[in-house]
Parts: C-alpha cells; sequence; structure tokens
C-alpha cells in the first residue's frame, strides 16, 4: 500500500476583486474578499512593513522598493497604498454586516459570562 503524502492545495476564493499588480512570472496579486491573493488564492489577511519583518534585510534586498510585504509578496508604496484600500474596504463591510455584528456581540457576552463564573 502506498502511503506517500498529498500536497494540500488551497482553494481559490471568488468576489469582489482588487488589482493590486502583475508579479514578474506573470501572475496576478489582488485583494478578494479582505485576503491578498495571489492567482486567487488567499496569501495573507493583511501587510507587514518591512521595518518590522524579521527577514527584512533579505526583502530589502532582493526588492529594493519594498515598502511591505503580504505573505510572501513584496509591494511597493503605491501597490501597498492600493492593498490597504482594499482590505480596509472589506473590513468595513465585515463591521456593518448585522450577522458579523451579532457574532462579535455573542462572542463578548460569552467571554463576560466566562469572566464572572457563569458557565
Amino acid at each position: 500500500m502506498n502511503t506517500t503524502p498529498t500536497e494540500i492545495t488551497p482553494m481559490p476564493i471568488s468576489g469582489e476583486a482588487t488589482f493590486v499588480k502583475m508579479t514578474a512570472d506573470g501572475r496576478k496579486v489582488e485583494v478578494i474578499d479582505g485576503y491578498v491573493c495571489l492567482n486567487g488564492v488567499p496569501e495573507a489577511g493583511g501587510l507587514v512593513e518591512i521595518g518590522e519583518h524579521p527577514n527584512r534585510q533579505a526583502i530589502r534586498s532582493a526588492v529594493p522598493g519594498a515598502t511591505h510585504v503580504a505573505g510572501r509578496i513584496p509591494l511597493r508604496h503605491d501597490e501597498a497604498a492600493i492593498a490597504i484600500g482594499a482590505l480596509t474596504a472589506a473590513q468595513r463591510k465585515v463591521d456593518a454586516d448585522p450577522v458579523a455584528i451579532n457574532e462579535r456581540i455573542r462572542k463578548a457576552v460569552f467571554v463576560r459570562q466566562r469572566d464572572q463564573g457563569v458557565e
């Protein structure tokens, strides 16, 4: 019986996409439903400034103009501004959604009751 491990491939997501850039090898970087995606597959849920990244020296030497990183995708200032705007817009939609509001209230009530010893 052959028990070789299989590679798990992330599923692409669909939704409203905001184009950020095209990579050197021709793949699209977009923000879809609050995620920075590479060819439709989620790469990161947010951006990290280069100055805060633990591997900033290697990133700066490989991509001199990069100011932010989304997962393994380096972004210049203008590209990061597009991505931040799209991520913020997606978060606003979630914040205004009645189902999301009810879920946040439910979790807050649960935490409060737990902290007060109610089971």
